[in-house]
């Protein structure tokens, strides 16, 4: 009981990135505000990592080129994507496309890893890439002979492709999961300081600003992670990745709270991509056991089978 209700939190904590990262880019631009999500997430997620995970920080350390390829990808490439595209897109029309990850992670696993997912994975496949074309063309399919996909879509498809590149390649790095996502969150924030400061990418110069920055530091950076971690202490990871679906239901309440409509075509593509994401999973091949001790979050170093993200 325990494990749901941090499930529940951790994934309403992420459907509240989109949200208020759509505000957030109306006030800010996305380097900025993934300059300073990651550069005031670095310390609190350094000291959770240590009472969470009590890692061997220079075994953790060794592993540095490749933490170093998957902060380049997941924390400032992906991030950089996701608030470009919510400047183009809707927060729910983000929510829905980025739930098709884990269909997008099994078709990348099978080039890059030679993975063979089974017929029905191949299923959700179809769904989910049917879900996300209906979001994607409004419901108009024939959009889709003329290209005229928005700038918005492109980009989230773009982020997408990222972070599933991110997910596969984060499956072999064998540091736990806190102490990974604590160090990309450092490296992001160095990394990016010295562009960041020749941009002028200063902190937020207004109160709406600063307190939707506040909210994406405090609760999708470091609450998600926090409460992801601590729920697969007590759950199976592939348990906890059909959770992950709860984002886009979380949005979509969200956005109907908040008075902004949402349309048939969101709807039906929303439940073909979760739709898609189930049947995946239940197509999925059993993993053979692992000897690391890691566990899995999104943005750390090994996420759940069925997805991602």
């Amino acid at each position: 009981m325990r494990a749901a209700i941090f499930l529940i939190l951790a994934t309403l904590f992420w459907a509240g990135n989109f949200v208020v990262g759509q505000a957030a880019v109306q006030s800010m631009v996305p380097l900025q505000l993934t300059f300073w999500r990651w550069a005031l997430a670095a310390v609190p997620l350094l000291v959770l990592a240590q009472l969470v995970d009590r890692p061997d920080w220079k075994a953790a350390l060794r592993h540095w080129p490749r933490l170093l390829l998957l902060s380049s990808l997941g924390m400032s490439a992906y991030t950089l994507l996701l608030y470009a595209a919510l400047q183009h897109t809707s927060a729910l029309n983000a929510s829905l496309v980025t739930a098709a990850n884990p269909v997008l992670i099994m078709v990348l696993a099978a080039v890059l890893l030679r993975d063979r997912p089974r017929p029905l994975s191949w299923l959700g496949l179809g769904f989910g890439l049917a879900g996300v074309l209906l979001v994607l063309t409004a419901g108009r399919l024939e959009r889709l002979l003329t290209f005229s996909l928005g700038a918005g879509e492109l980009l989230i498809l773009a982020a997408i492709t990222v972070w599933g590149l991110y997910t596969v390649l984060a499956r072999r790095v064998a540091v736990p999961a806190v102490t990974s996502t604590a160090i990309q969150a450092t490296i992001a924030a160095v990394v990016l300081a010295p562009v960041a400061a020749a941009t002028g990418a200063g902190f937020p110069s207004t109160p709406a600003g600063a307190w939707s920055l506040a909210f994406i530091v405090v609760f999708p950076s470091l609450g998600s992670y926090l409460l992801w971690n601590l729920a697969l202490k007590r759950t199976a990871a592939a348990n906890a990745g059909n959770c992950l679906n709860l984002i886009a239901v979380f949005t979509a309440i969200i956005t109907v709270l908040l008075g902004q409509p949402v349309t048939a075509a969101q709807v039906c593509g929303g439940v073909l991509v979760i739709a898609g994401v189930l049947l995946t999973g239940a197509g999925q091949r059993p993993q053979r056991p692992r000897s690391s001790k890691s566990t899995s979050s999104p943005g750390s170093e090994e996420l759940p089978r069925l997805r991602v993200r």
